[in-house]
C-alpha cells in the first residue's frame, strides 16, 4: 500500500518536472540534446541526466515541445496542437484541444490513421476561412481505445464486429480462430490488435461475450462495457468491506458530539437505500438552527486502502435506467454508512444559525454521533405540507411542527438565493418505467415538490458554508466550480427564446445569472417551460471539480463544494478527510503538502468520471426512448423544434423524446440551413422552420442500434 502511494508521488514529481521544462522552453531557454550542454539546465531541473532526458523525450512524444534538425528542443510550432480525436462515421473527425473553445475539423483525407479517442498532434491547414479551423493529424501520440463493444456478424471463414458507437465508423475484422466462440448476433467485447488505415479495416479478437442482442439487459450491459465501467468489485475490496463492523462501536464514538437526542429525519425517494444526509431544524431566539448531518464514510474507508482506491477509480455511483453501479460496496453504502432509522451512526454535522433574512449568522462543523428518528419519503412530506393529508399528519404527528419549520426556512433560503441571481432549473427529469424484461412501459417526469426543494435548499447551504469556511482557512480543498457560459451559446439561446417572444440582456458578451433566472421566471407554467429550461441548461458550461475556488455561475455564489454525498461521490469523501484532520488539529505542513500533491489529480479524475457517468446515463435513456417509440410508429404527435442543423431539424415531444426530420423529408421545397439566423429556409417558397416553433410530426422509424428516432412532418396545418 505504501509502495503504491510512493509510486503515485513519483508520477506527480515527474509531471511537475515536465511542466517546468515546458515553462523554460516557452521562455526561450532552448535545451540542446548534447549531454555536455545539459549541465546548466540540470541545475534548474535538479534531476539526473537520465530522468531529464526521459522527461524531454516524453514531452516530445506528447507534442508539447519540438526538436530542431540540430537536436535542440524548442517550443512547438504555433500551428501545432495536441488533443483528443473524435471520429465520425462519415470518415472525417474533430480534435478537442484543451483551452480552445471550438474543436478543429479534420477532413477525411487528413485523418491519417487516427482512431476514435486517440491523443493526436495536429497541424493547422493553410488558407483557412470561416468559424471552424481545419487541421491534419501529423502524429498519433497515444491510442485512446483498446477495446470496442459491438455486434458480431459471422461469415463463412471470418467475422466482423459492428461497433455500437457510431463514431467508430468502421467494422472490426475478426479472424475465425479469434472469434472466441461468438455466434451471429452476439454482443461482444473485441480487443483491437491492428487499428487499420484508409485501405483496410481494423482487426481484433473477441475477449468477452456479453450475450445475444435480444437477451434482456444485454443492451444496457453493452453501454456499461463500452464506457469501461466496472460492474463488480474485486475480491480484496469486498473482503475489506466485509471486515467493516455492522454497528457503531463505543471507541468510534469517543470524542464526538452526541446529537442522538436531536430530532432529525432523512427525506429521500421511496426506493433509495443509501441514505447519506439527515436534517434537523429547531428555532431559538427568533432564529433557525439548521443541522445538516452527513454520513462519516471516511471512518470506514481509510485513505489509500483498497476501498479508497476503488472509490477514486469509479469516482461516482452511476444511475442507469435498469441498474445502479455503486461507488462503494453495498455492505457500506446500504449498511453502516447509511443513516438508517433508529440506529447510531457516525456523521459530520454542519450546524448553522440562520436569521429571518436567510443569512448564516453562526455555524460550526463537528464530528458527531446521531440517531435518525424517521426515514421519510418525499411523497410523505409532500402529503403533510402540500396536501395537508390528515392520515399522514397523524402518522407523523410528532414531526409535523419540524416539517413546517423546514418549509418556512427553505422558503427564506430560496428567496435569498433568488435575490442574488441563483438559477433554479425547475424542469422534470425523465423517469423510464421498465418491465421485468427491461422493455420500456412508460416515460414520465420525475416531479419536484416541496419536500425535494427543502432538501435541495438545505444541502446547497451546507455546501456553501463548508466551502467558504475552508477557503478562508487557506487550506487545500476540492471545490465545485461553474464557469460563465460562452457568448456564442448565449447568443444561440437568445435567438431561440426570441421565437417565443422572450429576451435576455448581455453586457460585453457576458451574461449575469440573474438574466437566466428572470427568463425561467417568465416561462414558468407555460407549455414551453420544460424545453426552454433544458436548452438554457445546455447553453451553460459544465460544472467541474477544482482545487481553485473560482465561483459557481449557476448558483451565483463565490464559494461552493460537494460535502453532502460521500457514499456516491468521491470529492465529498475526499474533503471529509480534510475536514476531520483540520478539526483534530492534524493538518500540519506535511499533510498540507500531501494534499497539495494529490488534490488536482483527484479533482480531474472526479470530473472525468462524472462526465462518463452522465454520458452513459444519457445513452441508456436514448436507447430506451428509441425502443419505446417503436410502439408508436405512424402515430401523430405535437412537438417543438429544439435544434436545427444542415441535415435536418430536431423536434422534442412533451415526453422529452427528441427525433430528427431529415432535410430531404421536409415538405414542399428544397430547404437549406441559414446558420446566421439558426433557421431552415425553403429556397423557392421562403418557408421557414425556427427554433421553438410548434410542429406536428409522425413517427417514421426508430433505431435501437443508433439510439435515434426519425420523424416526418405530419400532414395538415402547423399550430
Amino acid at each position: 500500500m505504501e509502495k503504491e502511494f510512493k509510486m503515485e508521488s513519483e508520477k506527480e514529481i515527474f509531471q511537475k518536472r515536465k511542466d517546468l521544462i515546458c515553462e523554460l522552453i516557452q521562455d526561450e531557454l532552448y535545451v540542446p540534446m548534447k549531454e555536455k550542454e545539459m549541465a546548466a539546465f540540470m541545475q534548474v531541473a535538479k534531476e539526473d541526466r537520465r530522468e531529464l532526458r526521459r522527461a524531454l523525450e516524453e514531452l516530445h512524444r506528447e507534442g508539447k515541445i519540438s526538436v530542431t534538425a540540430k537536436g535542440k528542443y524548442v517550443k512547438p510550432d504555433a500551428d501545432l496542437f495536441t488533443g483528443t480525436f473524435i471520429s465520425n462515421a462519415r470518415g472525417f473527425g474533430f480534435v478537442e484541444v484543451e483551452g480552445r473553445e471550438t474543436d478543429l475539423f479534420i477532413p477525411e483525407t487528413a485523418v491519417n490513421g487516427a482512431f476514435h479517442h486517440d491523443t493526436v498532434q495536429v497541424k493547422l491547414l493553410a488558407g483557412q476561412k470561416g468559424k471552424r479551423q481545419e487541421a491534419e493529424v501529423v502524429r498519433i501520440i497515444e491510442r485512446g481505445m483498446t477495446q470496442v463493444v459491438g455486434t458480431y456478424q459471422k461469415s463463412k471463414n471470418y467475422g466482423f464486429v459492428i461497433p455500437d458507437d457510431a463514431k467508430v465508423g468502421t467494422d472490426i475484422f475478426v479472424a475465425s480462430e479469434r472469434s472466441g466462440g461468438a455466434a451471429d448476433g452476439h454482443k461482444v467485447v473485441v480487443e483491437l490488435t491492428d487499428y487499420g488505415d484508409g485501405r483496410k479495416n481494423p482487426e481484433g479478437k473477441v475477449v468477452e461475450i456479453l450475450g445475444h442482442i435480444n437477451d434482456p439487459g444485454v443492451d444496457i450491459l453493452s453501454i456499461v462495457r463500452s464506457y469501461d465501467m466496472p460492474m463488480e468489485f474485486e475480491e480484496k475490496v469486498l473482503n475489506q468491506a466485509a471486515r467493516v463492523a455492522s454497528e457503531v462501536s463505543e471507541a468510534d464514538m469517543q470524542g464526538r458530539e452526541d446529537l442522538r437526542d436531536v430530532q432529525m429525519v432523512t427525506i429521500d425517494g421511496e426506493d433509495a437505500k443509501d441514505l447519506d444526509d439527515a436534517v434537523s431544524v429547531s428555532e431559538e431566539d427568533g432564529e433557525y438552527l439548521l443541522g445538516v448531518h452527513i454520513a462519516d464514510v471516511t471512518n470506514y474507508v481509510q485513505e489509500n486502502s483498497a476501498l479508497d482506491r476503488e472509490a477514486l477509480k469509479r469516482g461516482t455511483s452511476v444511475y442507469l435506467t435498469d441498474r445502479v453501479i455503486p461507488m462503494l460496496p453495498h455492505k457500506l453504502s446500504n449498511g453502516i454508512c447509511s443513516l438508517n432509522e433508529g440506529v447510531d451512526r457516525l456523521a459530520l454535522s454542519c450546524i448553522m444559525r440562520i436569521n429571518q433574512k436567510g443569512e448564516v449568522t453562526d455555524y460550526r462543523i463537528v464530528e458527531s454521533v446521531i440517531r435518525v428518528d424517521r426515514r421519510m419519503s418525499y411523497t410523505s412530506v409532500k402529503k403533510i405540507l402540500e396536501d395537508n393529508d390528515g392520515e399522514e399528519c397523524r402518522k407523523y404527528e410528532e414531526l409535523v411542527p419540524m416539517f413546517q419549520r423546514m418549509e418556512k426556512l427553505a422558503g427564506i433560503l430560496r428567496a435569498k438565493r433568488k435575490k442574488r441571481g441563483s438559477i433554479d432549473f425547475d424542469f422534470p427529469e425523465t423517469k423510464i418505467i421498465l418491465d421485468r424484461e427491461g422493455h420500456p412501459l412508460e416515460i414520465k417526469p420525475y416531479e419536484r415538490n416541496t419536500a425535494t426543494k427543502i432538501i435541495e435548499d438545505f444541502m446547497l447551504l451546507a455546501n456553501e458554508t463548508v466551502a467558504q469556511h475552508f477557503y478562508w482557512l487557506e487550506l487545500p480543498f476540492v471545490y465545485r466550480t461553474h464557469d460563465n457560459p460562452d457568448s456564442e451559446k448565449i447568443q444561440q439561446l437568445g435567438v431561440f427564446i426570441g421565437n417565443f417572444g422572450y429576451g435576455i440582456k448581455t453586457t460585453k458578451e457576458e451574461i449575469h445569472p440573474k438574466e437566466i433566472q428572470k427568463l425561467l421566471g417568465k416561462i414558468e407554467g407555460t407549455p414551453e417551460e420544460a424545453l426552454i429550461s433544458r436548452l438554457a441548461l445546455r447553453s451553460m458550461k459544465q460544472a467541474k471539480y477544482s482545487v481553485d475556488c473560482t465561483g459557481h455561475f449557476g448558483l451565483a455564489c463565490q464559494y461552493y463544494c460537494h460535502f453532502t454525498s460521500p457514499i456516491r461521490r468521491y470529492p465529498d469523501l475526499q474533503i471529509h478527510r480534510i475536514i476531520k484532520e483540520q478539526l483534530r488539529g492534524r493538518l500540519r505542513e506535511e499533510r498540507i503538502l500531501h494534499y497539495n500533491g494529490i488534490l488536482a489529480q483527484v479533482a480531474d479524475r472526479s470530473s472525468k468520471m462524472e462526465r462518463r457517468a452522465d454520458e452513459a446515463e444519457r445513452e441508456t435513456d436514448k436507447l430506451k426512448k428509441a425502443e419505446y417509440m417503436e410502439q408508436h410508429i405512424g402515430e401523430r404527435f405535437e412537438g417543438v423544434v429544439s435544434g436545427i442543423t444542415g441535415w435536418g431539424i430536431y423536434v422534442e415531444l412533451p415526453n422529452t423524446v427528441e427525433g430528427l426530420i431529415h432535410v430531404s423529408s421536409l415538405n414542399g421545397d428544397y430547404f437549406y440551413y441559414d446558420e446566421a439566423n439558426y433557421e431552415m429556409v425553403g429556397r423557392d417558397t421562403g418557408k421557414k422552420y425556427k427554433l421553438g416553433q410548434r410542429i406536428a410530426v409522425t413517427v417514421e422509424k426508430t433505431d435501437r442500434f443508433t439510439r435515434t428516432v426519425d420523424f416526418a412532418e405530419a400532414d395538415g396545418e402547423e399550430e
